[in-house]
């Protein structure tokens, strides 16, 4: 049941990351379990239902950055259960050239709801 679990959580975060490089927020919020919390920058927002999201604030202070693509660096489960796991992560964040900007630790916690798996929470050092 373990490695089922832990199949289905990388899964999860692989869709969740191909999306967010579209900046397709509607593959990526279907990704998350509602309400969802993001804790970065000191600050906690939540996102209470789909489409809470401002994709051209999230594309413009990305694109400011020379943002292209990102792309997960590690993702260690590190706590697991039938409802909820803990997901040590890093991503990169890359220009088009290949040439990194920035790489940042994080915390993902994804939990079993209604029948899937989904993010919960995400805690980060990224903007």
């Amino acid at each position: 049941m373990k490695e089922k679990i832990e199949t289905e959580i990388i899964e999860v975060l692989d869709t969740w990351m191909a999306a967010f490089n579209r900046l397709d927020t509607v593959v990526w919020e279907k990704m998350f379990h509602f309400p969802h919390y993001r804790l970065a920058s000191g600050n906690m927002r939540v996102l209470n239902e789909p489409g809470e999201q401002d994709v051209e604030r999230i594309r413009k202070n990305l694109t400011a950055r020379g943002w292209h693509h990102s792309g997960w660096d590690r993702r260690n489960i590190v706590h697991i259960s039938d409802s909820k796991v803990h997901v040590d992560t890093q991503f990169t964040r890359y220009r088009a050239d290949g040439t990194i900007i920035a790489s940042y630790e994080s915390l993902y916690v994804l939990t079993y709801e209604s029948g899937r798996w989904g993010i919960k929470l995400r805690s980060s050092f990224a903007p």
